[in-house]
C-alpha cells in the first residue's frame, strides 16, 4: 500500500474547514487504486492545529496514475492564481510505503 500524508497546520478554531474540504464528495473516490482517506486532528500549542491527511492507494503506480490523470490535472489548473486560505499556515507532504501491518486476531 502507498500512503501520500499531508499535514497542515492552520490556525486555532478552522481545523474543521480542512476536515470538511477533504471528507466531501469528489473525483479521487472513483480512481482505480484510491483505498481512502482518513483525517486526523490534533491540537497543538501556541493557538494552533494539526491536520494530518492519509490519503491511501493500493500502490505507488496508482497513486502516479491519479496525478497524471487529466481530471485531477484540471483541478489544480482552476485554482492555480487563488490564494491559499489564511488560516492555513503550513503544508508539509510526505510519501510512505506501508512495510507491516498489525489486524485483529481471528477469533
Amino acid at each position: 500500500m502507498f500512503v501520500q500524508v499531508r499535514n497542515i497546520t492552520v490556525t486555532e478554531g478552522n481545523s474543521e474547514q480542512v476536515v470538511q474540504r477533504f471528507s466531501k464528495p469528489g473525483i479521487i473516490e472513483e480512481q482505480e487504486g484510491f483505498v481512502g482517506i482518513e483525517i486526523l486532528v490534533k491540537k497543538v500549542r501556541r493557538g494552533e492545529e494539526e491536520v494530518i491527511v492519509l490519503v491511501r492507494w493500493e500502490s505507488e503506480d496508482y497513486w502516479k496514475q491519479w496525478e497524471k490523470s487529466d481530471a485531477h490535472i484540471a483541478t489544480h489548473k482552476a485554482n492555480r492564481g487563488q490564494p491559499k486560505p489564511e488560516y492555513i499556515l503550513n503544508t508539509e507532504v510526505g510519501m510512505y510505503e506501508l512495510k507491516a501491518e498489525k489486524k485483529p486476531a481471528q477469533m
